[in-house]
């Protein structure tokens, strides 16, 4: 292959940003674990929930990349990974072109996924792609306006875990319900998505916090532009003391002592916290960014297998 190939290959992985992908994988991991301790467990299901998952991940990475090099949010001064629309390595049409076909094939992978929990898994589906577009584009872009970390605590938390789970009982069902059947959507769903939503969170008050002031500069007003450095500190450090609750809920709920096994990724969780706390450069919040990911893929394998267990 000549450099040219191999660069451009690059190119394309950096504007995939495969760091980011724990973020997607994570709530199919703990909702795998849920459903097996309910019963549920259906693999064709939970594949296609990741699969998807990951499509609408990488699209939702590639319409940020787009979106904020033409709306003037990436410019040169900023720090943190590269961007591939702004630095001219891809062309902005290629980049849009590449997020509309990755939605599309999450739409593809979607129909499967609709013939199994129906009517609810079209809205889930539509307003999952429809979000990734407006977290950076469209008329209202929600990221811009301090409201990313909802986004991603619903998106990539809440209604990941519960949508995995819910996949899996509903190919217990008949197909192509219109409604949520019967025990399709149980408590312990919705406790175990608040640990993966916690820690998403996380990954992006970090990245938020790194482009504060770039940020500001061009108009994107993140939450970490409106609460400032010590409560987006407060805001990721409060995060990870929720995420870290979360397991006692199934403890005092009979599921066992083994699902406080996510307690041993504190190891990780602790030292990054440190990190976040103590400084604001690139240099150091780049791999706190990346070590956030980590704890959080480590969390929820261990969620899943203590929840299992």
């Amino acid at each position: 292959m000549s450099d040219e190939a191999v660069s451009r290959r690059r190119a394309w992985l950096m504007a995939a940003r495969p760091h980011t992908l724990p973020a997607g994988i994570s709530p199919v991991v703990v909702g795998v674990g849920v459903a097996y301790a309910l019963g549920v467990f259906a693999a064709l299901p939970a594949l296609a929930a990741l699969v998807g998952a990951l499509l609408i991940q990488i699209g939702a990475n590639f319409a940020n990349d787009y979106y904020d090099a033409v709306n003037g949010a990436d410019t040169e001064d900023r720090e943190g990974f590269t961007r591939v629309t702004q630095s001219g390595l891809i062309e902005a049409a290629e980049v849009k072109r590449a997020m509309y076909l990755t939605f599309l094939a999450a739409t593809v992978v979607g129909c499967y996924l609709v013939y199994i929990g129906g009517l609810p898994i079209v809205v889930v589906g539509l307003a999952s792609i429809a979000a990734g577009i407006a977290y950076t584009g469209g008329p209202f872009p929600f990221g811009y306006h301090g409201l990313g970390d909802v986004f991603v605590f619903l998106f990539f938390g809440v209604i990941a875990v519960v949508g995995t789970v819910y996949v899996q009982a509903a190919a217990y069902a008949p197909a192509f319900p219109l409604a949520p059947p019967p025990g399709t959507l149980p408590t312990a769903a919705f406790v175990a998505s608040v640990g993966v939503a916690c820690i998403s969170t996380a990954i992006l008050v970090v990245n938020n916090l790194r482009d504060m002031e770039t940020d500001r500069e061009t108009g994107k007003y993140t939450l970490a532009v409106y609460i400032g450095y010590t409560w987006s500190r407060v805001e990721y450090t409060g995060l990870l003391a929720v995420a870290y609750l979360v397991p006692l809920w199934f403890v005092a709920n009979g599921f066992g002592y083994a699902v406080l096994l996510p307690w041993l990724s504190l190891a990780l969780a602790v030292p990054v916290a440190r990190t976040v706390c103590r400084y604001d450069d690139a240099d150091h919040l780049d791999p706190a960014l990346t070590r956030t990911g980590q704890t959080l893929a480590l969390y929820s394998v261990l969620f899943a297998v203590g929840v299992a267990l």
